[in-house]
């Protein structure tokens, strides 16, 4: 979580505004409406068995990236795109962008992306589960799937890793879909997570805010027409290249982010 944390670019911002106005919550713990800890932690296990126990999933998804400039002016990039999963070892997700189009796909051995806007592929040879594959993209090649975390095989042990604090902060509402709302805190990175409630509990939405840089800009991630299991349309994960794209080497491949490429990263502090 803190490796997406350190590509949102630093900035001099030192407070969040509203309307010129600086608010500033404190957060106590009202009788009914929150919950202790270890209920917290209670709906994130369940979220968690529940995303390890689904075999195949398929969702759409928003994202939004902040970044600070140097002047203080707050930018929220957006962006979208699609995940299909097949545990244990397949995937297609597409990401779509102002400033990037790209296709992923995983067959359990190779990596194909595909840059749509440019007709270029590359491809890599992967073997392994999705778990290694999400370890590879983030970790060797700087191309981490959006909210790879939620998508593990354990997500509570990833998510959890280095927690100091919880906080459950009672219902919201993601897209017309009633959610346990929860908040975390690390060293590095604070981040939420809202849970659908009743019998699916997946991850509606997820997000991140860096510690580690001037402004606290946040990382979120938007989930939306959620399927598991044989709702999830059938799916071939192998590249077939009908538009006759031209191979090239993976470092030659523009990233696949939602940054454009005359942004310039500051450092976190």
């Amino acid at each position: 979580m803190e490796k997406i944390a350190r590509i949102l670019i630093e900035s001099s911002m030192t407070r969040i505004t509203g309307a010129g106005l600086a608010l500033l919550i404190g957060l106590g713990a009202p009788a009914g409406v929150l919950a202790d800890e270890a209920y917290a932690k209670s709906l994130l296990k369940n979220m968690s068995d529940y995303m390890s126990a689904q075999k195949s999933i398929s969702f759409n998804y928003d994202t939004i990236l902040e970044v600070v400039t140097k002047d203080q002016q707050r930018l929220s990039l957006a962006g979208s795109g699609t995940v299909v999963i097949n545990r244990p070892d397949k995937l297609r997700s597409t990401r779509s962008s102002g400033f990037t189009d790209i296709e992923m796909l995983f067959d359990g051995k190779t990596l194909t992306l595909l840059g749509k806007g440019k007709n270029i592929y590359s491809q890599v040879e992967v073997p392994g589960t999705l778990d290694h594959l999400l370890d590879v993209l983030r970790d060797k090649y700087n191309r981490p799937l959006p909210g790879a975390d939620l998508f593990m095989s354990n997500p509570e042990e990833q998510l959890m890793a280095g927690v100091n604090n919880i906080k459950d902060l009672g219902s919201g509402v993601i897209g017309g879909v009633e959610c346990d709302h929860l908040a975390f805190r690390k060293k590095e990175v604070d981040w939420q997570i809202w849970i659908a409630q009743g019998d699916r509990p997946y991850p509606c939405r997820y997000s991140i805010t860096s510690k580690q840089i001037a402004g606290g800009p946040q990382y979120s991630i938007q989930l939306s027409d959620w399927k598991s299991g044989d709702t999830v349309a059938a799916d071939d994960f192998a590249f077939k290249n009908p538009t006759d794209a031209k191979k090239i080497e993976l470092k030659d491949l523009p990233n696949a982010e939602d940054l454009p490429s005359n942004f310039v990263r500051g450092k976190t502090k």
